[in-house]
């Protein structure tokens, strides 16, 4: 649960990060740095917004009943993976064109004064919030009560996208980007799959979807769930020993659609390969 929460957790911070960065460097560059701080206003509401929604989550539903805490987890986790997955795709897709997008709308913003500055900096960083705090519930629900592993990997991953994001503002890193999102994209809908599986076994053991106790398959023999290899596999890819047919049959359905989709079709450009480094405009005339 560490690796794949680190992992997400990279990845959506690092989408913010850079959008924070080409807003950012935008002001910078055009010598417009009185809007620094309603950006930043921006930002740190759609990141408080974000925090609040995770911790509602995992906080607010402490005192249900099981099943309905089952039926919350199993939902939320649906709803993580639709998120997930329209993350990659639209990575995949909105990257060769984000930085003009973001300038334009930063552009027309700054006519319209400071709520409308903010407003951008809330919508670029909002979405990858939202996700993260979706998806960390649900990640959390998965590990179990008492478990925070999956915390932990969210840290870690979060804080290293915020090094990233300095680094790569400061001109000292350059990454190819259009690599590091399609083999993370890769990754990420493996663990989507399971924890869209997953999310089917809780709705299973709420009682709304049949068949908690038809089985694809039963190797807890072989794979001890608490087993070190075990762990690992539940950790990464929430893969159960005991598997029921339709936690099978929804892995199985999801990365035969959704893998084959993401890996097909051209790559697109190096969001920021394609463009100056940041530093470089800040120190550019006007």
């Amino acid at each position: 649960m560490f690796l794949a929460n680190a992992l997400v957790g990279l990845r959506e911070g690092l989408e913010a990060a850079l959008v924070v960065v080409i807003l950012v460097a935008f002001l910078v560059k055009t010598r417009r740095t009185w809007a620094l701080k309603y950006v930043w206003v921006g930002v740190g509401v759609a990141i408080a917004l974000s925090v609040l929604l995770g911790a509602a989550l995992t906080f607010g539903t402490r005192e249900l009943t099981f099943e309905a805490q089952e039926l919350i987890g199993g939902i939320a986790s649906i709803i993580a993976v639709g998120f997930v997955t329209v993350m990659v795709f639209w990575m995949k897709s909105a990257a060769r064109s984000l930085s003009g997008e973001l300038k334009g709308q930063l552009d027309r913003a700054l006519d319209l004064g400071p709520l409308a500055i903010a407003l951008v900096g809330f919508l670029a960083v909002g979405r990858e919030g939202l996700e993260t705090a979706v998806f960390f519930y649900a990640t959390a629900q998965s590990a179990g009560a008492g478990n925070n592993v999956p915390l932990l990997g969210w840290v870690v991953g979060i804080g290293g996208a915020i090094v990233l994001g300095l680094l790569i503002y400061r001109g000292a890193l350059r990454i190819n980007l259009t690599t590091f999102f399609r083999w993370t994209g890769i990754f990420l809908i493996l663990v989507a799959a399971g924890i869209l599986a997953y999310g089917f076994h809780d709705l299973q053991e709420a009682g709304v979807v049949p068949g908690l106790s038809t089985l694809a398959f039963d190797v807890s023999h072989v794979i001890a769930p608490d087993s070190w290899y075990g762990t690992l596999l539940k950790g990464i890819f929430n893969f159960s020993p005991r598997t029921t047919v339709l936690e099978a049959a929804v892995w199985l359905l999801y990365v035969a659609i959704v893998l084959p989709l993401f890996l097909r079709g051209p790559k697109t450009a190096d969001p920021v390969a394609a463009t100056p480094a940041p530093a470089a405009e800040a120190n550019a005339p006007a």
